[in-house]
């Protein structure tokens, strides 16, 4: 690890810093960070003697001898720290070695896992919006530290108890996830900020704020970027079509739905023209709030045509590249120079060495700002 970069690790029921013997045994950390479409997850990799105790305490937080295994990590860059993860062990595995010395990884995901484990088919939620379901729902979550932030969406509104009564199906991730595309939202565990708390966001996906330093490719010692790639995908971008049905005649009206919100503006001033249309005709049966929230649901999740891939070094970069957050590039061409959305990010931490990969989208080429943060 880098002189100025610190990696703090937490385990227990209740995270506590683990014992140095712990923290010097590790080799390798992994972490993937998305932005809503799947959990974080992490990996750690442990060298350890064959009789080293850490291999039995690990063995039985695995094997489920103990209730819960936390894990949380951070790390401080220059005197900032930062948290990466906090979640639980799921897997265990040791692996053969040279030297009498083998391997134990560890395996995990952040604390949606634990809103995996158990289903509560057919629990019904009365007369409440789905905001409120999601509030019950992460109520439970309350003694892991989890707090809830939860926006309600445009059309929040209770059903009918006499028409209808909503239950859940599948367990609380399934059904949280599902609430969450039913209105074009996202949800997600954030870490922090203290080891042992999570933030649990339901809401929008949000593509405005500050945007963090730029990744810049050829610019010679300037430059804090390995390696980076651009896809330009129009077929990616589709524009929901919904049906509404006239009170009067009964006929079917068509009406397109745009991707574009105060919480997601373009980021590209040219998007695929024209892009592809999709009808989504079974809207026709729905009322005019669900018909214009699954339009709203289905252009959020196809708004994108223009994606980068890339690799950095931390130490060049001077901090963390964060998901779910805007950041700048510089040095690509004009096309692909400009702000973007951080869909995911992996973390790979080796002593001495940090590297990130990450993926990044915006709706069009062409940058619809002149200039970016350094």
């Amino acid at each position: 690890m880098n002189p100025g970069i610190q990696l703090g690790l937490f385990i227990g029921p209740v995270p506590v810093a683990a014992p140095a013997e712990i923290v010097r045994a590790l080799s390798r950390v992994k972490v993937d960070e998305g932005a809503g479409d799947s959990q974080s997850g992490f990996e750690l990799t442990f060298d350890l003697p064959a009789r080293s105790p850490l291999r039995t305490l690990f063995l039985i937080s695995g094997g489920g001898s103990l209730p819960l295994m936390r894990v949380a990590l951070q790390v401080t860059i220059n005197g900032r720290t930062q948290p990466l993860i906090d979640g639980m062990a799921t897997n265990v595995a040791t692996e053969p070695g040279e030297g009498g010395v083998s391997r134990l990884v560890v395996k995990g995901k952040d604390l949606s896992a634990l809103m995996a484990v158990v289903e509560l088919p057919g629990l019904p939620f009365p007369a409440m919006p789905p905001s409120l379901r999601v509030l019950a729902i992460l109520a439970k979550y309350a003694a892991f530290g989890v707090v809830p932030m939860v926006i309600p969406s445009l059309f929040d509104v209770p059903p009918i108890p006499v028409q209808r009564i909503p239950v859940q199906r599948g367990n609380d991730y399934e059904y949280l996830q599902k609430l969450a595309g039913d209105v074009g939202y996202v949800f997600y565990l954030e870490p922090g900020p203290a080891p042992g708390t999570s933030k649990a966001y339901w809401g929008p996906e949000i593509r405005v704020g500050e945007p963090q330093p730029a990744l810049t490719v050829n610019f010679d010692a300037a430059s804090n970027v390995e390696e980076i790639r651009f896809d330009f995908d129009r077929e990616r971008k589709k524009m929901p079509v919904v049906f509404f049905q006239d009170s009067t005649s009964g006929a079917p009206i068509g009406i397109p739905i745009p991707d574009i919100t105060p919480l997601n503006p373009p980021l590209g001033l040219i998007p695929p023209l024209p892009p592809k249309i999709e009808f989504l005709a079974d809207t026709a049966q729905l009322s005019a709030p669900e018909a214009l929230m699954k339009g709203l649901a289905f252009a959020a999740a196809n708004s994108d045509s223009v994606f980068g891939h890339g690799r950095l070094d931390v130490v060049r970069y001077g901090r963390l590249l964060r998901s779910r957050r805007l950041v700048g590039v510089r040095g690509a061409g004009l096309a692909y120079d400009g702000l973007y959305y951080v869909k995911s990010v992996s973390h790979e931490i080796e002593r001495g060495s940090y590297k990130q990969g990450f993926e990044l989208a915006r709706n069009g080429l062409v940058s619809t700002s002149p200039q970016v943060p350094v």
